[in-house]
């Protein structure tokens, strides 16, 4: 077949505006309730809206939440652990207000939860007591920045409210005994994340649900527990960084010991609620996702032996369902799906169905970019990005030339980014652009070590690795060192910001409600978040001035290049005047920027229309910031100072 030649960046796709938005969704929070399947699926088609999702036994779908329900939590703003399900019975948060709902087999959703200004979330039945155990958060009579954390237990019949624990700034995972005779979390304060520091508490309950006194089971010294479960013979079982890895260690009588060590995360940062990266097997082995270089996949432990799963790479902790294994497939040539492996001597994945896929898979194997791991030198130390070379079936550039490269700054920054396939990379390979995805020091799922590099070094450390990654391409001869961008959102649209303000490395930008000002985000940001810069910048007042030198805002002046910015007008997070001081300031200077702020979007965009004119503006910036025409765009870029 005769390849088309075209300059780099002015391929037609088969990434489509459409494909990545209305007929694209998304998958997570996977449970599994006797032979029945749920997940909750979020429809940038409906709004952004998330449903609850049942695959029965027949194999026959439906959508137990239909429209106009929305089911979410807002708590610590990014929410999880919204719905829980037990015997046929669902709980669930709906978004909008915080609601608290419940519905019975056969019947209709049913608010057991009414008051105003509280939210709910990382649910565990107490069906013995008919009740239902939630995290809430409670903003009556409270600062906006301060609301209140307890552990609540709310009757399913009248939705009675009896307070169980409260105190700490923050609580998470009540999870209750098999015998229910005991109530483990999660808690920490001020100025830890839950990546920092947490403690893992137990204590008693009586007959009627009433809560004893407290016992400090792990956190005494400084160690991040997360994900606590109880065994079947009622053994505590946790994961904990305190080896410098997220690893699963379990209580036994007053001792904790490790359960197969490994140097690799079997855990990770809780941004949200209810995560799942191990699973309790009634014969005493753990199914658990590990992520090892950036890559997670499933496996088997018992005891001192491990065994690896023929799965291929996974979204979270695969779950029995019958005689196979439910999980979230997220391969790195295929959109992520849910998947059923069958048992045959082993779990594997050879007889695989698909029940629910995130998108259809319409792209030919040969315009698939796969991402590849690599190292670089940065710091004295090796840095870690994953590689995708422009790729597409039909299209070849002219000799000689080199592609643009993207450079994608995650987000959190404590996160991390994998090589799963992903729309939002093939949009831009397929189109002949380049692109890096830096898990830059400070990411997870390399150690804990690896993870503090962050500290009091954040504008420092992620910008070297993401100009070191460029750096180390274009030394390479993949890409066009004139021809260098990064982008990136929230923590990475800082990243973004500071890297351009730093260097004349790259020749544009886009920010997607990233930080420019860190003395603004520290003041305006939400509870959960408004201590993080503590450690990753320093203390205030005492590291003021260090606020001020890594605010992208007060160093206009070393911008060399166009920059274009997205922003929700309800973002909590990072509130919109940050990125508009930075335009404003920008366009006053005379340099080349555009701005786009949409109604009804908060911290990360939902709506369809709105992520289909961020995929075309954002293209058609780069397009004439380097001077070529990218072809079948319904919208074009309006960029201040830059004359058509």
């Amino acid at each position: 077949m005769t390849k088309i030649i075209a300059p780099y960046g002015t391929w037609r796709s088969p990434v489509t505006v459409e494909l990545m938005t209305e007929a694209a969704i998304g998958l997570s929070a996977l449970a599994v309730d006797g032979t029945d399947l749920y997940w909750l699926e979020s429809r940038p088609s409906e709004k952004g809206r998330a449903t609850i999702c049942r695959r029965s036994a027949d194999g026959a779908i439906t959508d137990m939440t239909p429209a106009p329900i929305y089911v979410g939590s807002r708590v610590h703003e990014y929410g999880g652990g919204a719905y829980a399900v037990r015997d046929g019975v669902i709980v669930y948060s709906e978004r909008s207000d915080g609601g608290v709902f419940v519905i019975a087999p056969g019947a209709a959703p049913r608010r057991i939860a009414t008051p105003e200004q509280t939210r709910h979330a990382d649910f565990e039945f107490d069906l013995p007591r008919r009740r239902i155990l939630a995290v809430r958060e409670d903003h009556r009579d409270r600062p906006p920045t301060d609301p209140k954390a307890s552990i609540i237990a709310l009757s399913l019949d009248d939705g009675t409210e009896t307070t169980l624990v409260e105190g700490p700034d923050f609580l998470a995972a009540p999870r209750i005994s098999p015998d229910g005779a005991e109530l483990a979390w999660i808690a920490w304060d001020h100025p830890d994340m839950p990546w920092d520091a947490t403690r893992l508490y137990t204590a008693p309950l009586d007959a009627s649900g009433g809560i004893g006194v407290a016992t400090l089971v792990a956190g005494q010294e400084r160690e991040s527990v997360v994900q606590p479960r109880w065994a079947a013979d009622g053994t505590l079982v946790f994961s904990s960084d305190r080896s410098d890895w997220w690893n699963v260690y379990a209580r036994r009588g007053d001792a904790v010991e490790p359960i197969h060590p490994l140097e690799a995360e079997i855990g990770g940062p809780a941004w949200v609620f209810a995560q799942r990266s191990y699973h309790l097997l009634p014969d005493g082995r753990i199914l658990a996702a590990v992520v090892e270089n950036g890559m997670r996949s499933a496996v088997v432990i018992d005891k001192s032996k491990i065994e690896r799963l023929d799965l291929g790479q996974v979204f979270d902790c695969p779950l029995p369902l019958g005689d196979g294994l439910a999980f979230i497939a997220t391969p790195p040539t295929e959109p992520p799906s849910i998947a059923l492996a069958s048992w045959s001597g082993g779990w594997t994945g050879s007889a695989r169905e698909t029940v629910r896929s995130a998108a259809p898979n319409i792209l030919p194997p040969e315009t698939i970019a796969i991402g590849m791991p690599i190292t670089f030198a940065t710091r004295g130390m090796t840095g870690h990005a994953f590689w995708y070379p422009p790729t597409n079936r039909d299209f070849a550039a002219p000799e000689g030339e080199l592609p643009p490269l993207v450079v994608f700054s995650h987000g959190g920054p404590t996160s991390m980014t994998t090589n799963g396939f992903g729309l939002g990379v093939q949009w831009w390979t397929s189109r002949g652009f380049s692109v890096v995805d830096v898990n830059y020091g400070g990411s997870t799922g390399y150690g804990r070590a690896y993870r503090r590099m962050l500290d009091a070094q954040w504008g420092i450390v992620d910008v070297e690795d993401c100009i070191a990654a460029a750096q180390a391409l274009a030394d390479r001869g993949h890409v066009d060192r004139n021809c260098l961008v990064i982008r990136g959102g929230s923590a990475g649209g800082f990243t973004t910001l500071a890297a351009l303000t730093s260097s004349d490395l790259f020749k544009a930008g886009a920010s997607l409600y990233g930080v420019a000002d860190l003395m603004l985000l520290a003041r305006d940001t939400h509870k959960f978040e408004s201590r993080y810069l503590d450690r990753l910048v320093g203390p205030l007042p005492d590291s003021a001035a260090l606020y001020h030198d890594r605010s992208p805002i007060h160093h206009i002046d070393r911008l060399s290049c166009p920059i274009i910015f997205f922003q929700g007008l309800e973002d909590k997070t990072v509130p919109p005047n940050q990125a508009e001081t930075m335009v404003d300031a920008m366009a006053a200077r005379g340099l080349p920027v555009a701005y786009y702020a949409f109604e009804g979007e908060g911290h990360g965009f939902r709506q369809a229309e709105t992520l289909k004119r961020v995929l075309e503006l954002e293209l058609d910036f780069y397009g004439r910031v380097f001077g070529f025409i990218v072809p079948d765009l319904s919208e074009r870029a309006e960029i201040r100072n830059m004359p058509r």
